[in-house]
């Protein structure tokens, strides 16, 4: 049996792990930690020879004291930093939890975007989050929202089931970015039964009209199974990779098909998706064993 000074020693050594784990959690690794997370692949449909370097920035979730402005600052510049031919913009750039001081407004988050440069320009989606906190985008059940105007206002192309034709050194690809699949929440008030997206695959797709190779922009990555191999490649965030993850698993993720989908990159039947972990926060500020990256994707 344990002593009186063993079991307060023990106690007391329990009470510090337990403290310093959850100051890690909530105030090191959300707020502090920032890593680049690289990958390199040549899916199948890629164009031979055509080398492509993406850097992909999801979930910035701006708020204080979590996301400030100084924050989303640095990051855009580590992103500049990294050589990037294209940037993508993964959506949800509103806070997501209510644990918060403050607010970022959205003509603040998007002037410090705007510093984001590429050669091939930088290129958005939106996200759920975009979409709830924008009542009045729930109440009409359409948009733009206002992270929509003002991504579009400092100049950052916004895809909203569209896609667009891009070049590099000459060789063509297709950049293609579905609408949120979660925009329209369950709502009594406004007799909305279901949640409903405004994704239209189909449709955005059924813009591509040459044999170029085609990256889809879709901020949950639940889509994927219904992407066809026409698509070289799906960039998605929205997981946060867990937001927590021990040993390579997640406790929790806000996805239909769990663990599937939740981080990394998955290869089904020969088609590819990144899931990026994201930067921010939702729900809870915390992070443990999935810090905020940066995704920079090397193709071809």
């Amino acid at each position: 049996m344990l002593g009186r000074r063993a079991f307060l020693k023990l106690f007391g050594g329990s009470i510090f792990g337990l403290m310093a784990l959850g100051g890690y959690a909530l105030g090191y690794e959300p707020v502090v930690r920032l890593n680049v997370t690289r990958y390199a692949l040549n899916p199948p449909g890629w164009a031979p020879g055509l080398k492509l370097r993406i850097v992909a920035l999801a979930d910035f979730h701006a708020c204080e004291p979590w996301m400030a402005r100084d924050r989303i600052a640095a990051i855009c510049t580590r992103a500049n930093e990294l050589g990037g031919d294209i940037i993508v913009l993964l959506g949800d750039y509103t806070s997501g939890t209510d644990l918060i001081t403050a607010r970022v407004d959205h003509r603040i988050w998007a002037a410090e975007l705007a510093k984001l440069k590429a050669p091939l320009g930088v290129h958005a989606i939106i996200g759920n989050h975009d979409w709830w906190h924008d009542s009045a985008a729930q109440r009409t059940g359409h948009g733009p929202t206002f992270s929509h105007r003002a991504l579009e206002a400092v100049g950052i192309e916004v895809y909203s089931n569209r896609a667009a034709r891009l070049e590099k050194d000459g060789q063509g690809f297709w950049l293609a970015g579905v609408e949120d699949q979660l925009a329209l929440r369950r709502s009594m008030r406004w007799k909305r039964p279901f949640t409903r997206g405004l994704d239209d695959l189909g449709g955005t797709l059924a813009q591509v009209s040459d044999a170029a190779p085609v990256i889809l922009l879709a901020h949950e990555p639940d889509i994927f199974p219904a992407v066809p191999s026409r698509v070289s490649l799906t960039l998605s965030g929205h997981t946060h990779g867990g937001q927590v993850r021990i040993f390579g698993w997640s406790p929790y993720s806000p996805s239909r098909y769990g663990d599937r989908y939740v981080y990394g990159h998955i290869v089904e039947e020969e088609r590819h998706i990144i899931v990026s972990g994201g930067l921010g926060c939702s729900i809870a500020p915390v992070r443990f064993g999935v810090p905020p990256e940066i995704v920079v994707i090397d193709v071809g």
